[in-house]
């Protein structure tokens, strides 16, 4: 309808995305064959010892560990290690290099002959949190081909015993392996544990695939080829190709390589266990997981459990409701129904939520202290983003009904929902992703129950977004054509529509919600105005500091939630 509408389209998911697109890795590898001792034994110095090639290093930084006990020290990684890292987009500590210890490590089996696998957990201790990294690797005889991105090392380089060290993500060989790890539920412990390593870290494979799509041993599909997703963070994920006994093209797989570990369950993989449990299609199937265990740096003498991997079902050709929501926009479509049927898909999975998840009750200490945590990011956003500093007064207001007014059960949500974590799938409908929650929250407050109005709210606000984002970007492009002699009027004259169209998808998206969960949302109205707010207060922040050309945005609904200022 409007030639411009595809270039914000791609414009506005490219800044949502940050670039993600997808890295091609070695397509084939063998199937025969397993790793030998004397191969374990040689890998166990791995990328700890011996003669490198690599890349120019820089020096670490200075760093303590003299608040450690002696046996969470663990092994020192060479330099060309801590510069690799440093580098690496999963490096949580940007702008400085890493000064890393491997604090324990495990052996995966490899079918591929000449490859051998080995997971480390290494901990920085130049970080002030000392942040624990999972860093596995192969080492190969041979080249990878097309991998020369994820090359750590070269050991021993130029004779004839050169093994070449690489990030396991991109290679094939350890996609196969970590599938095959969590089909078979297999356990891992460390090879060759030295002084510092007195209690072997491990890991167990989990099948997580629901009983009636789990195949048979003699059924399992065999990998063909793997590829990285780049333009991720803390995450690495691998989209795994895969082919059945005849041949015929298996579920691709997604799994997801959690970079940064922590102790304690990751909400990722526990909610969309006990969703997929409960028999729901607004997951993609889950496959698998594993759980690692370690001596905790934080806590000597104790052992921390935790999550290091999550496999499920890759979705490859459905789109986003973002993306589709910004070309219904650009062509000024009705998405009324798609946002309708949305909420329906939302309280589908907040209903199986609450029955198979525990639940909290909504006591008056559990208000106050969700409360206070409000308040409290309120003050700092006030402090931050001063021209809001007139609205305090009337935001307060607003944090104080939502204090007295009758709160539900708290229980498990999704955590982080905009239009971004939703796919619509041919023939099955929404299908949400991506439950571990906002990433700037502690672990534990991502698996404590919380209220179901702050996904609806999160939802609320993504579809303002993207009004938003066509408003600003439209803008730019009527900018350019303005320049270019070009008549502009097409476009800024859609603009209110484009508001309009946004307030109708957020009518139908609550109707949907509402028709599904039979709820009244007359009386949660002051929760959902109250986590609408925070999140907006959240957005002012962010627009501030990164595109203060989208302030607006944030502002708007700030502004319509409490009222112009006197």
């Amino acid at each position: 309808m409007v030639t411009w509408g595809a270039e914000i389209v791609a414009r506005s998911t490219q800044s949502r995305l940050g670039g993600l697109t997808e890295a091609t890795a070695s397509p084939k590898f063998g199937s025969s064959g397993a790793p030998t001792e004397s191969r374990l034994g040689r890998y166990a110095g791995g990328m700890i010892d011996g003669d490198s090639a690599h890349r120019p290093d820089r020096d670490s930084q200075p760093h303590n560990t003299a608040d450690l006990a002696p046996n969470h020290r663990g092994t020192p990684l060479p330099s060309y290690v801590n510069a690799w890292v440093s580098t690496q987009r999963w490096f949580g500590n940007k702008g400085r290099v890493p000064a890393l210890r491997s604090i324990g490590h495990f052996a995966l089996d490899c079918a591929e002959p000449g490859v051998t696998i080995r997971v480390d957990f290494v901990l920085d201790t130049a970080s002030l949190t000392h942040t624990l990294y999972q860093l596995p690797t192969t080492e190969r005889f041979e080249e990878l081909p097309g991998a020369d991105n994820a090359l750590i090392t070269v050991r021993q380089p130029g004779s004839l015993n050169a093994r070449y060290i690489y990030d396991a993500a991109y290679d094939p060989a350890f996609a196969a392996a970590l599938l095959a790890f969590m089909e078979r539920q297999d356990v891992s412990v460390s090879t060759n544990p030295t002084a510092t390593d007195r209690s072997a870290a491990s890991a167990r494979g989990e099948d997580l695939r629901p009983r009636s799509t789990a195949p048979s041993s003699t059924t399992a599909a065999t990998v063909i080829s793997s590829r990285v997703l780049s333009g991720e963070q803390s995450n690495t994920s691998i989209i795994v190709e895969r082919v059945d006994a005849s041949g015929s093209p298996a579920v691709p797989i997604i799994c997801k390589v959690f970079r940064i570990i922590h102790a304690g369950e990751n909400p990722d993989v526990t909610v969309q266990a006990a969703l997929a449990g409960a028999g729901s299609t607004r997951i993609p199937l889950p496959f698998g997981a594993v759980l690692g265990q370690w001596d905790d740096p934080a806590e000597p003498g104790q052992r921390a459990v935790g999550h290091l991997a999550f496999a499920q079902e890759f979705l490859p050709d459905a789109p986003d409701a973002w993306r589709t929501a910004l070309i219904a926009a650009a062509a000024g479509s009705d998405f009324t129904g798609p946002a309708f049927r949305l909420g329906q898909a939302t309280a589908d999975v907040h209903h199986d939520l609450a029955r198979t998840l525990p639940t909290l009750e909504a006591s008056p200490e559990v208000i106050a202290e969700e409360m206070a945590k409000i308040k409290l990011r309120c003050s700092q956003t006030l402090r931050e983003v001063p021209l809001l500093a007139k609205y305090q007064s009337a935001i307060e207001a607003v944090f104080a009904r939502a204090e007295s007014a009758a709160w539900p059960r708290l229980q498990r949500i999704h955590g982080d929902f905009h239009l971004g974590q939703v796919l619509d799938v041919q023939g099955r409908g929404w299908v949400l992703l991506d439950f571990e929650g906002e990433p700037l929250r502690t672990l534990r407050e991502r698996t404590r129950p919380d209220v179901p109005m702050r996904d609806v709210a999160g939802m609320l606000r993504s579809f303002s977004y993207v009004s938003g984002a066509m408003t600003a970007t439209t803008a730019e492009a009527a900018v350019t054509l303005a320049s270019a002699g070009s008549s502009s009027c097409a476009m800024t004259k859609n603009l209110p529509m484009i508001s309009d169209w946004a307030m109708a998808c957020r009518g139908a998206f609550l109707d949907g919600y509402a028709e599904r969960s039979g709820l009244k949302l007359a009386e949660q109205l002051a929760l959902l105005e109250a986590f609408e707010l925070d999140k907006a207060l959240y957005e002012a922040v962010y627009e501030s500091r990164n595109r203060p050309a989208w302030l607006p945005i944030p502002l708007a609904a700030i502004e319509r939630l409490v009222g112009t200022p006197d």
